[in-house]
């Protein structure tokens, strides 16, 4: 557990012109992607902050990026309805997934690396096949927006949130929905798993973070975090701690055993977009509408 994160020091990586939307942790390097309203995604070196690569393409906003298991390529999403994958030692983007009919708000990569997952404003969310270069499914079932999607790791598993107040289990060799979870009042703006993959946190547009037991269909612990919408979580390595990127400026950081909330300040006053644990370095990194990037050791 990440003990004392209320007393950390905090480093502020050079800014990016526009929103930081997305955050991703390379799975081996200490390297971090940032994907941002500037249509561009950026690759930082950790902890200096000195950026390696950026790529170019996207016709808009980007809103989720993800590394391949390898750490060989990304995948993006964007507000232009697109999907993208980059192979990063051939700097530049390698396949272009079209199918959704609105933004793409996310995108998960399968730990085989042979599959990809959109969610979309347009109320569906696609499991790719990369090698294809086809969608394979398109999951129906969600009644708004679809927010995040997640794969379980090691599972064939994805977990959606939903404008809808929703949460859902689906079976990506199948297509199929397996299981609805209903709790939330607002829109669930996203759902992640814990490494273990028996809990998840999910987080509304009031603030309110919910944590459930996989087996269950009713949360097991409730949060008011809020007024003001909580944008992200994630947990720590231990799945004892959750951080939630929070509309108030602030980061929110979750002791589950405690059942302690504290608050992290670095980006002001503006949106907290993103939140990612490096659990190699057990770092804590955070991106906002500030353009920032901020490093919580």
């Amino acid at each position: 557990m990440l003990k004392g994160l209320h007393m950390v020091q905090l480093k502020i990586l050079r800014r990016q012109a526009r929103d930081i939307r997305s955050l991703a942790v390379h799975p081996q390097k200490d390297v971090v992607v940032t994907g941002s309203d500037d249509r561009l995604w950026k690759m930082w070196a950790l902890p200096d902050g000195n950026i390696i690569m950026t790529g170019e393409g996207h016709t808009d906003w980007l809103s989720g990026c993800c590394f391949h298991p390898s750490g060989t390529q990304l995948v993006t999403s964007s507000g232009d309805a697109t999907v993208r994958i980059w192979d990063l030692s051939k700097r530049g983007c390698i396949l272009t997934l079209e199918g959704h009919a609105q933004a793409v708000w996310d995108c998960s990569w399968h730990s085989c690396g042979d599959f990809v997952a959109s969610a979309s404003m347009d109320s569906t969310s696609k499991i790719w096949d990369v090698n294809s270069e086809r969608c394979r499914y398109t999951l129906r079932g969600h009644k708004d927006s679809v927010n995040s999607i997640e794969f379980l790791p090691f599972s064939n598993t994805v977990l959606t949130s939903s404008a809808d107040k929703t949460l859902s289990l689906w079976d990506a060799r199948t297509g199929l929905h397996v299981q609805t979870f209903y709790g939330h009042l607002h829109s669930c703006n996203h759902a992640t798993f814990n490494v273990k993959g028996d809990m998840i946190a999910s987080c509304d547009s009031r603030g309110v973070l919910k944590l459930w037991d996989i087996r269950q269909s009713v949360p097991i612990m409730s949060v008011d975090a809020g007024p003001r919408p909580a944008n992200q979580a994630a947990f720590d390595y231990s799945g004892r701690t959750v951080a939630v990127a929070s509309g108030d400026g602030s980061v929110k950081v979750l002791y589950l055993e405690l059942g302690q909330l504290s608050s992290l300040r670095g980006h002001g006053e503006e949106e907290v977009h993103s939140v990612a644990f490096d659990h190699k370095a057990r770092r804590l990194l955070s991106g906002g509408a500030d353009g920032t990037l901020c490093l919580w050791t």
